[in-house]
Formats: C-alpha cells, structure tokens, sequence
C-alpha cells in the first residue's frame, strides 16, 4: 500500500461502522479495484468521481493522475464529509469534494469516473450533459459492456480484483 492508501485505509476503519462508508469484510479489495481502474489511464484536465462514497476510486485518481483535477461528488451528507477529512488529511492538492448530486453539477468536465454508481446508461446520459466536446467517460463494471448508441469504446481493459474480474471501460461520443 502507499502512504496516501495506508493513511485512507486507517480512517476508514475508524470511520465505518459509524458512517457505513463500506460494508462488512477487508478493506484491501476496493484498494486493488481502485488501483486497477487507475493504472495505466492518462488522464488530465478536471474531472469528477461520480458517487465516489468512501473515495474508491476517486483517491487512487488524484494519486495516480496529479496532472488531473478529481472533484469527489458524493449526494450523502456524511460521506462527503468523511471524503473532505481524508482529502484534507492525505494533502491531496488535485482533488476537491462536492456534496450534491450529479444532476447539480454544471458541466465542463474534461473526463469522468464511475464505479457502482449507477447503470452504465445513467452514467452515459450524466456524461452527455456533463462532458466538453472531446471528454471522455470511464466506467468500471463486472462486464465488457457493449458499444451503446452515440458512443465509441476507446478502450477496454480487464484487470483482477479479489474474486474475480473487473472491466474499466473508456468511451468517447461518436465523431460525425
């Protein structure tokens, strides 16, 4: 683990029975997913965490991609609040938190992230509002998802998570 994930890792054991930040079993799974949707993304310019709870992966964005700025979007009151503490504490300088919805947030986001945040069609109609022309959206899911209307898999990419699989997945809008 590095710094930043041990001192993540020490706040959530803290803070989680209180908050139900995360559900009951080892922390590490959602460190090595994070870790895996991060590795090898190049990514600048800002970009938005989409439901980002507990900061998987949006923690492990703004470690791995520090030309980036990450904006943590988390609706629950006492997540966000936990996120702008770990955000604070870890000196993570690219990343920020937001408390409200996706649907509030005003567009010009260069990329996003999502992982367990809603169906990858939710995520794709946020990214048609929410993206500048030439964005892209990442989504992590169990699945190769398949090609959806209006938009282009750029790439797709499986990495192991405990137990299984995962597939990040970068779409871009068709180019007409």
């Amino acid at each position: 683990m590095t710094e930043i994930e041990s001192q993540h890792a020490a706040m959530l054991q803290r803070w989680r029975k209180a908050m139900n930040l995360v559900g009951p079993g080892p922390l590490e799974p959602h460190f090595i997913d994070s870790r895996g949707a991060v590795h090898g993304l190049s990514a600048a310019g800002r970009w938005a965490d989409l439901g980002s709870g507990a900061g998987f992966p949006g923690i492990a964005f703004a470690e791995a991609q520090p030309q980036a700025e990450i904006l943590l979007v988390e609706s629950r009151e006492k997540r966000a609040q936990f996120l702008k503490r770990l955000v604070a504490q870890v000196g993570l300088k690219n990343a920020s938190v937001y408390h409200g919805r996706s649907e509030s947030l005003e567009p010009g986001f260069d990329g996003l992230i999502s992982r367990a945040y809603r169906s990858p069609t939710d995520v794709l109609q946020d990214a048609d509002r929410l993206l500048v022309p030439g964005g892209v959206v990442v989504i992590l899911s169990g699945e190769k998802l398949t090609e959806p209307p209006g938009w282009q898999v750029d790439e797709s990419h499986r990495y192991p998570v405990p137990g299984g699989d995962r597939v990040r997945t970068v779409l871009s809008r068709h180019q007409a």
